[in-house]
Formats: C-alpha cells, sequence, structure tokens
C-alpha cells in the first residue's frame, strides 16, 4: 500500500488563505490536471471535513473518504473517525493498492504524524498569499528525498518526495 499526501503550495508555502478558501480558484489548470489524474490512479480520496466543503461535491471516479464527526451525512461519501493506521489498514484490505490524502493541514499532519505518508506530491503555484494556513498545522520533523521534479508549465513546478523512514 502507498499513501500520498497531494497538495498545491503558494511559492511562501500556503494552502489556502483561510479554511473556506478552495484552491480551485488559485491553482493552474496544469495541477488540477495532475491532481484529478493522479487521485483517479489512485481510485481513493482522503480529507477533512472542511476540505470536502470547499469542493462541495465527492470528486468522480473516485472512493472518497470525509473525516467528519459521528452523525455527519454526505451524500456520495464514506465518512469515518478511525485512525490513520487503522483506515488505511481497512483500504489494504478492501484490496487498494494507493491512498491519495488530500487535505487539509489537520489530516495531512495527522497522517504524517502517524507514520503512513510513502510519498508527497507538492506542486508550486507562482502566487504569493502573505499568511494563511500551512501545510502542516504543527511543528514535525521528517526527512524527505527528492525523487522527481516536473515542469507542469511554464510556471508551475511539480516535486515529488519520498519520505525516509
Amino acid at each position: 500500500m502507498t499513501v500520498f499526501l497531494i497538495a498545491a503550495l503558494t511559492a511562501d508555502g500556503f494552502i489556502a488563505r483561510d479554511p473556506t478558501h478552495t484552491p480551485m480558484s488559485w491553482t493552474s489548470k496544469e495541477d488540477k490536471q495532475f491532481f484529478t489524474q493522479r487521485t483517479k490512479e489512485a481510485r481513493v480520496v482522503v480529507m477533512g471535513l472542511n476540505t470536502y466543503k470547499t469542493i462541495g461535491k465527492p470528486l468522480p471516479g473516485r472512493q472518497n473518504i470525509v473525516y467528519a464527526p459521528p452523525g455527519t451525512l454526505l451524500e456520495g461519501v464514506q465518512i469515518t473517525q478511525d485512525d490513520p493506521k487503522t483506515l488505511i489498514s481497512k483500504l489494504s484490505g478492501e484490496g487498494f493498492q494507493e491512498v491519495a490524502i488530500c487535505g487539509g493541514a489537520t489530516i495531512y499532519t495527522m497522517f504524517m504524524e502517524a507514520g503512513v505518508i510513502d510519498k508527497l506530491y507538492l506542486t508550486l503555484e507562482p502566487i504569493l498569499f502573505g499568511s494563511g494556513i500551512h501545510l502542516f498545522n504543527k511543528e514535525l520533523q521528517v526527512n524527505l528525498k527528492l525523487e522527481s521534479t516536473k515542469n507542469l508549465s511554464e510556471t508551475t513546478v511539480l516535486l515529488e518526495y519520498s519520505v525516509q523512514k
């Protein structure tokens, strides 16, 4: 099972201005295309409730799993409160080979702290926010190895890292 984090970042390192700010409003079409292709390959996406609300609907062609309080009803998605290791184990048991962790910062942090992230796909977009929401919401010490860089366009760069365990 490969678990990867996928995110778009501003050049100054933010994933959003605030919890209601959607990447759909500021990322490039090339980032959106990469996100769609890569998450469809994984076949399952995991996100928090705020991230789901910024998207507003389930992502088609993928099993959508949303971390939300018990009793939350969202059509077309699976709600969970499982810890990351339990969720990954369940998904592996269901035959999934990959899982895309799609945000936001709380979910990224939770999965990174659990030690289940194998790869990071980070798209750097040529925009500055000055302040906002960081990729992670607490201090971490994780060593990464740069596996590849790819220009998605003249101004957008995709970085692929592996987590050194």
